[in-house]
């Protein structure tokens, strides 16, 4: 039988803050139970505990510990929103996965907010300037709004909560979608002429990409929101980390390579990239050594075109490596002749729900995010 120990037990044997043990736990380090005895308590299997302690007896200076904190090894920041638990993301402890199969993402927007009404992302904040739908139109309206936008101090949360489908539904119709009283993946089918078969893609593919724990782009929104910013200054700071090539713009330079296998080949791409020692993006990734369990989900509910399909089994049998989610949103893409920004377009408003619940959970917080820099510079005379 497993032993269970306390959050103070575990602090004292490892050697570190609650803050701390929360991040094991939703990296799938720690396994946590309700403790019987109280329910408003956890406890945590002992042989995890030890097995940490252990791995830290060889010991780090301080400096060192403070600099792996910050670029992602022991992430301090406690969430209630999304972990990971063996192998798979969840959202508020219900499998995302599952949930893709018939959530939408007005429901998932709806839980992680914790709101108490019906999420509708059919109304936006204010009209859209008459561009052409892409991220340029997206990040025109959002920079518009967070020059003028309030901030989140002393206001209710039900007044948050509007701004922020108000938010999200602008964001949406940026990119595409069509103005309406339905649904955001039926108001994208519409906007880009899919049908009802496509709409349901679309949904589950957003409802897969909502929130991934404490990436780059939700710290960023929380430390926006720490100091008061306004929602949408908020959800800039997020959506414009979220741009890089490196996080949720990452299938921008899968659709890349796809575009280099339609014109030369798979076999000619593979072996050009092998050869070189190239990575190949898309595929791999660190918090999912066994698979990304979203792309095999989105991957299952269409053929991706031929080409890429042999693609796709090609690099896996090479390397070992499977797609992640970034191959399935490229390959959904260049199945149904999407638009060419529909990528980052589904990516950045599904996520946008992710990264305004970060933003309104850090609103609990009193204090303001704020690193310290270790100094490495010269020293004055």
């Amino acid at each position: 039988m497993a032993s269970w120990i306390s959050m103070d037990e575990a602090c004292r044997l490892l050697g570190v803050r609650p803050q701390t043990v929360y991040a094991y736990v939703s990296r799938g380090k720690l396994e946590v139970m309700p403790d019987p005895a109280d329910t408003r308590r956890s406890l945590y299997r002992a042989e995890d505990v030890a097995g940490l302690a252990k791995r830290k007896q060889a010991g780090r200076k301080h400096e060192t510990l403070a600099a792996n904190t910050l670029f992602g090894s022991e992430p301090s920041i406690p969430t209630a929103l999304c972990a990971f638990f063996r192998g798979r993301p969840y959202y508020r402890g219900q499998d995302a996965v599952n949930l893709a199969r018939s959530a939408t993402l007005e429901d998932v927007a709806r839980l992680l907010w914790s709101a108490e009404q019906a999420v509708d992302f059919s109304s936006p904040t204010t009209p859209a300037r008459p561009v052409e739908p892409g991220r340029a139109a997206a990040f025109t309206a959002l920079a518009d709004l967070a020059a003028t936008g309030h901030s989140t101090r002393g206001r209710l949360t039900r007044v948050l909560h509007a701004e922020g489908q108000g938010l999200v539904g602008q964001l949406a119709n940026a990119f595409g979608a069509k103005p309406g009283p339905q649904p955001l993946h039926l108001r994208f089918a519409k906007g880009w002429k899919q049908s009802a078969q496509v709409a349901d893609l679309l949904r589950t593919a957003m409802v897969l990409l909502v929130d991934h724990e404490l990436t780059s782009s939700a710290f960023v929104a929380r430390i926006a929101a720490s100091t008061g910013a306004s929602l949408p200054a908020c959800l800039l700071a997020g959506l414009t980390t979220l741009s890089g090539p490196l996080h949720g713009d990452a299938s921008g330079r899968v659709q890349a390579l796809f575009s280099e296998v339609e014109r030369l080949g798979e076999d000619k791409v593979v072996a050009h990239y092998l050869s070189t020692g190239l990575p190949l993006a898309g595929f791999g990734h660190h918090l999912y050594p066994d698979g990304d369990p979203r792309a095999a989900a989105l991957l299952a509910l269409f053929e991706p075109p031929e080409v890429i399909a042999r693609f796709i089994e090609k690099v896996t049998n090479l390397t070992g490596l499977q797609p992640n989610i970034d191959v399935a949103l490229a390959a959904l893409v260049a199945h149904h002749r999407l638009p060419a920004d529909a990528a980052f377009g589904l990516f950045a408003t599904a996520r946008s729900v992710g990264l305004l619940a970060h933003s309104l959970e850090q609103l609990g917080e009193a204090q303001v995010i704020r690193p310290r820099g270790r100094y490495v510079g010269p020293m004055p005379d």
